[in-house]
Formats: structure tokens, sequence, C-alpha cells
């Protein structure tokens, strides 16, 4: 097993793109060898596999060369064998509204240059909240029967081939499970309480992991029945997905409803029989560091990141990684398992299990109040990668806040890569781009590469992607899309597939992007 990757799950349709954030360890890194150049490209000669506005991310199907894309209103089958990227079918994902491709034109062909117009023109297409149309299609994940679960509202449906040997002749809906049966609602500012899913994985033996604002949920694979437990906090909500681990572990890291209080990093234990909190079956709670509400992209006081872990191999450091919430964010690590003999008192820290914590600074003033991630930590070896995605402004709606961050708002700036020195039991700043912009895309990156991509904007150059030298920070790598909101990721995760092409998760849908 290569350093610093999980151990493959044999229930999900792949060890790479099998779940969102590519493995179960949710570290967004693949090995695949990406050309590096400089290159324009445009993607008005190309054709996407329409969805969206938001098309999280593509995953990797049970037949080789096959991928499903999962959007905010539907879930499509994608032959991409031998350099094809055709549409096999698509079905409606169970409670999401499909947009027509005319209406998703309409939203990557409209030019953004203020706010007044942006939201009029979104609201015209989306309805009068745009933003509405998350969470649905947001986490997904395949399982080793090439079926594809993914949610809209309370719903999490099993979608799947009618006939395994004939592709050609569509998909179906195989189960449906309204996890509102067992997880209770609940409100995050005073509004009417309901049921809000943020997060999905599997475990080891075969169970859908669900997350929510207020706990976690495990439904098995026919979606028949499951169990829930809640937070012990009602003040504390969880933004972002989970990880899970081989040994049943399933990492999820809440924030408070009320700023500047401290947020709660969770291990909750699959045992084969029950979902535990109990410390008995090796279950932990911690606290970190909160901060304020947001002015724009990210959500909440806690966390932007869905935890990461780190260290698999004999002898490795087992850690989780997440951002804290301060305004200004830390990297934090906090020991998996038990807490060592050894492990030293880190200063300012709330818990003795956090491992260590670092001021994050990307490069950028010290002025400046915000500096906060939305993304899911870029985890490669014992490096970890971190962006600032916050500006001081924004659209409280999260659909115009993405589209319009960019062309209408100074996007932010600032990139770090962050190592975990296990010798000494602490992080050390490897290098810092005070300059490169990574607006909400998830980054990944690649170990046949050397390299970690992020999608940003300048007024310059319009989109695209940044590939950076994932072990001196230098730009190795610039693909150009222009003034083209084609180029926008939208909050989706940034591809490859392993012959280099680039898999551009796009608002109108993925792309296939030849770099060769």
């Amino acid at each position: 097993m290569a350093l610093g990757l999980p151990e493959r799950n044999p229930f999900l349709s792949s060890d790479i793109y099998g779940v969102t954030h590519v493995n179960p360890a949710q570290q967004n890194s693949i090995p695949y060898k990406i050309p590096l150049r400089v290159q324009s490209v445009n993607l008005g000669a190309l054709t996407p596999i329409c969805g969206g506005p938001v098309n999280n991310a593509t995953y990797s199907s049970v037949q080789p060369g096959y991928f499903w894309s999962v959007a905010t209103d539907r879930v499509a089958l994608i032959d991409a064998r031998d350099g094809r990227w055709e549409k096999v079918a698509d079905i409606d994902l169970p409670g999401a509204i499909r947009r027509s491709p005319e209406a998703l034109r309409q939203i990557v062909d409209f030019t953004y240059r203020d706010i007044a117009s942006a939201e009029a023109h979104l609201k015209a297409i989306l309805g009068d909240a745009p933003g509405n149309v998350l969470p649905a299609g947001i986490y997904a994940l395949v399982s080793n029967e090439d079926f594809v679960y993914s949610n809209a509202g309370t719903t999490v449906s099993a979608i799947g081939l009618v006939d395994r040997s004939d592709p050609s002749k569509g998909l179906e809906v195989k189960a449906r499970f309204d996890t509102a049966t067992i997880i209770p609602p609940t409100s995050v500012m005073g509004e009417e309480p309901s049921v809000g899913l943020v997060g999905m994985n599997m475990t080891y033996d075969g169970h859908v992991v669900v997350g929510s604002l207020n706990g976690v949920a495990l439904i098995d694979a026919a979606l028949t029945g499951g169990q829930f437990i809640s937070f012990d906090d009602e003040n504390q909500i969880a933004t972002n997905s989970l990880a899970v681990d081989a040994s049943g572990g399933i990492y999820v890291a809440t924030g408070s409803k009320v700023p500047q209080q401290p947020g709660v990093m969770r291990k909750l234990v699959w045992t084969g029989e029950r979902l535990s909190d109990d410390p008995v079956d090796g279950a932990w709670t911690a606290e970190y560091d909160g901060g304020d509400w947001p002015p724009a992209i990210k959500a909440g006081t806690g966390t932007g990141s869905t935890p990461t872990l780190m260290g698999f191999r004999e002898g490795e450091d087992k850690l989780v990684l997440i951002t804290d919430g301060s305004n200004r964010m830390k990297l934090v690590a906090f020991w998996r398992d038990e807490i060592p003999a050894e492990a030293r008192v880190v200063e300012g820290a709330l818990s003795h299990r956090i491992a260590d914590q670092k001021p994050v600074r990307a490069g950028i003033s010290e002025e400046r109040p915000w500096l906060q991630s939305e993304q899911t930590i870029i985890v490669l070896g014992t490096g970890a990668f971190v962006v600032n995605n916050l500006i001081e402004e924004g659209h409280p709606d999260r659909i115009i806040d993405v589209l319009t961050v960019g062309p209408v708002h100074a996007p932010p700036h600032g990139v770090e890569k962050i190592v975990w020195n296990q010798k000494g039991k602490r992080f050390y700043s490897a290098w810092a781009r005070g300059d490169v912009v990574s607006i909400s895309m998830v980054p990944v990156a690649s170990s046949g590469a050397g390299a970690v991509f992020v999608n940003g904007y300048s007024a310059e150059d319009g989109w695209e992607v940044t590939g950076l030298d994932w072990e001196t920070g230098k730009t190795v790598s610039r693909t150009i899309f222009g003034q083209d909101n084609k180029g926008n990721g939208a909050y989706a995760i940034l591809q490859f597939f392993p012959d280099g092409d680039m898999l551009f998760n796009s608002v109108i849908g993925p792309y296939r992007i030849p770099l060769g």
C-alpha cells in the first residue's frame, strides 16, 4: 500500500472516484500522470454531459471505462472508453427539478457584471431562491453493485442500470429511503425546522453513512432501514461531509450556531451492529476554535472542510485533519485513535486530542480579517494543501454567490502547503502563494504529476485551472478557459482521467478536456 493511502473499500465501485472526495478518507488526491503545460481551451467547442447548475463530482462505474455523473438535478451514465465522452442514459434525481439544456446555457452564457442583474437573471431561471437547488446531488457514492446513492431533499435514492448487460436500456431507481423517518428536523437560524442532509460515505461493510445538520444516520445498502445518532449539543451543526476508516470510524465536524463558540470534532463508530458514540467503542469528541458567520462562499462558524484522514501504514501517525472556524483559520490535526502517551500538549488547543494546530497564512496580509476555506483539505502523503475562499462581501444565496465571485467581486487569493513532521509531531509550512486564486472548486493533487490543481479567475485571463508543483509551489501548468462561465466549477471537484485528460465538472455539466 502506497504512503498515505487508505485501505480499499470493497463495497465501493473503485478505490478512486468511488465516493465524493476521491476515497473514503476524503483525501482528494490521485496517482495519475497529467501533462503539465500552458494552453487555452475553448469549452464552446466541447460537449458537456448536461446537468446542474452544480455538478459536484463524476464517479467511477463498476464497468471499466464508464462513469456516473451526479448533478443537482439528475444522474447520468457516461461512456468514456477510448477517449469518448458520450451520455448513455440519464434519469431525474428523485426529489430534484430537472433543468433544461437551454436553462443551463442561459446560466453560463450570461455576462455577470453586477449583483442586481445577476440575481434577477438567476432567479428567473432557478426560482426565487436559487440556492435551494443545494444540497441535492452534492454528495454521492457508487457501490460495488454499480448503484449510485445520492439525495434530494430528505430522500436518499439508489439508481442503477435496468440491464447491466445492456447499458442502452437505461436507468431506473432501485430503492429509496426517506431519512425523515429516522432523522428529526432542526433549524439553523430560527427558521421552520427541517431535515438537512450534508454528507455521504460508505462503511467498509457496505452501509451508507449519511450526514445531517444535527447528526449521522447509517442505512443498509438496500435502503430498507437505518439508525441515527444526534449530536449531543443542539447548538452544534454539521455543514460538510464525513470521512470513514476501515475499522468503523466515522469522522464528522460540527460548528456552533453561536458565533465565536467552539466547534466539535467527533469520531463515531459503527460496530457492525450499532452506530455508537460511546468511548468504550472508541468514539470521542474534541472541541476546536470557532469564529463568526462568514460573508461569502463558506457556511457556518465552524470548519469549512470535510474531515480528511492522514496516515494508514504501520508506524505512521494516524490523524484526522480539518481547518478550524477561526476567522483566520488554523490547520488542526486530531489523533484518530488512542492518544499516544508521548503526545505533547499543544499551546492554546481546546483539547488534548489535538496533535497540533498551525495558523494558515497562505501568503496574504495579516491585516485581512478573513482567511477561511470551504474546501476539503487535500492530503498527499504527509502534505496538506489548503486554500482561502473568503472575500469580505458576497450574496447570501450560495448559487448567486458562487457565480459572481470572480466576474463581479474580486476573487479570494491565497494557498498553502503544510506538512506533518512525524518525528517532531507538528506541522510546518512548506510553501505559500498569495497570488493564486481558488474560488469554490475543490482542488485535487496528483502524485503522478507531482502537482496540485485549482480553479481560479482573473480579470485578465478569465477562468482557468492552475497547476502548482507539489514540492515548490511553482506554477507548472495553466489550462485557460477565458471569460466563458463554463470555466466556473461552482463547488465541484477537479478531476482527471487515468490517461491525463481533465474531467472538468462545470456549471453546465462535466467535460472531458484532452490535454495530450
